[in-house]
Parts: C-alpha cells; sequence; structure tokens
C-alpha cells in the first residue's frame, strides 16, 4: 500500500532500514514535478546524519545523443521514454548494487549544452543508499520494467497535471520559447511526457506531495 510521506520521514525511514546493503531508492514523476531538487534534498538530509551514505544518480545521464536522435527521426521527442539508453541504465545499476568496492563512474546531463557528460560523477562504495531520480522509472513498459526491479524502494512526486503545465509554461517562457517553437515544445513534447507518467506508472511505495 502507497504511504504519503515528507521528505523527513522518508529519510527517517531509509536511515532506520539501512544495513549491509547497498539499497537503490527510485525517484519518479513527470516532467516538472520537482525530481532533482527533492532527490538531492533527499541526499542532504541523509547525509547529515550519516556522512557520506547517500548519492544520487539522475536518469537524465543516458539520454541517447541529439546527434543519434537526429538520425533515428527523435529529436523533436528529445526526453521521450524511448530517447533513453535504457540498456546503459540498467547496466550502471547492476553494477551499482553489486557494491564491489569499486568506485562507479555514471554519466550526468549537462543542461547548459544539451549533452550528457560521460563519467562526470562517482558512486563510490561509501554509499549505502542511491537515490535514482528519473521520469520513467516506474513506467508500466518492458523497457523499464527491468529497471523498476531494480529499486529497494519506490518514490512517486505527487503533482496536479494543471501545475506541472504551468511550471513548464514558465521553464520555456523562460528560454525565450514563443509561438510556434513553444507549442512544438509544450504540446509536442512535455504534456505528452506528463500524461504517458501519470497514467502508466505502476504504485510506488511512497508518495511526496510537491505542490
Amino acid at each position: 500500500m502507497t504511504e504519503t510521506v515528507t521528505v523527513e520521514a522518508l529519510g527517517k525511514a531509509l536511515l532506520e532500514s539501512t544495513g549491509a546493503k547497498r539499497r537503490l531508492v527510485g525517484v519518479a514523476g513527470p516532467p516538472g514535478s520537482g525530481k532533482s531538487t527533492l532527490a538531492d534534498m533527499l541526499r542532504d538530509e541523509l547525509n547529515t546524519h550519516v556522512p557520506g551514505c547517500a548519492e544520487v544518480l539522475p536518469m537524465d545521464g543516458f539520454h541517447f545523443d541529439d546527434m543519434l536522435l537526429k538520425a533515428r527521426g527523435h529529436l523533436s521527442r528529445k526526453g521521450a521514454p524511448h530517447t533513453f539508453d535504457t540498456g546503459g541504465l540498467l547496466s550502471a545499476l547492476h553494477r551499482i548494487t553489486a557494491n564491489d568496492g569499486a568506485d562507479v563512474a555514471v554519466p550526468v546531463f549537462d543542461r547548459s549544452i544539451e549533452i550528457a557528460r560521460a563519467g562526470a560523477r562517482i558512486i563510490g562504495p561509501r554509499a549505502r543508499i542511491v537515490i535514482v531520480e528519473g521520469n520513467y522509472l516506474l513506467l508500466d513498459h518492458p523497457d523499464w520494467s527491468a529497471i523498476r526491479a531494480c529499486f529497494d524502494v519506490t518514490v512517486f512526486l505527487d503533482v496536479p497535471e494543471a501545475v506541472l503545465e504551468a511550471r513548464l509554461t514558465a521553464r520555456w517562457r523562460g528560454y525565450g520559447l514563443e509561438g510556434t517553437a513553444f507549442h512544438d515544445k509544450m504540446e509536442g513534447n512535455d504534456m505528452p511526457n506528463v500524461r504517458q507518467v501519470l497514467r502508466e506508472s505502476v504504485a510506488p511505495d511512497y508518495r511526496i506531495e510537491n505542490f
């Protein structure tokens, strides 16, 4: 049964259940729900109590490159489920779960250049809790089911669709998008992705209201 909690309560529950085995926490939610911010807050909350115990792995580092998306005709849908390297993410999760004492280098998406930087973050052996954040981590789809199975705990950010639309509108207006470019970004990509996450994600262990 899904429980609605605060970040502080979730952090407490995770610390209380932490043992010798490394735990993976999947934080999912639609575009504009605040996943990155919440994942960082949760990491900081955990590390306040047990320094170095938590790290964050963003799913966005596994975007296919623009060159490949353009060749496949998918560039306009960048950020949709099929524009991510799910196999690469799954391999990284398996290495992180194994926790064999080695550092695991993972890519991080650089929004300033719209490109993922390889090996931009290290998940070290000290991290007992790894928070993985991304839109589609709970998506009920074959390409994502193996990824979902890696998580010991799952969290979904609960934000109404209207609030998400307002946030995304403010984001793209802030980047100067207007007219056709704005419409294509919102109705051709972002809002379809929002609706898919809201309607096709499986039930999580925890929900956090973020609106």
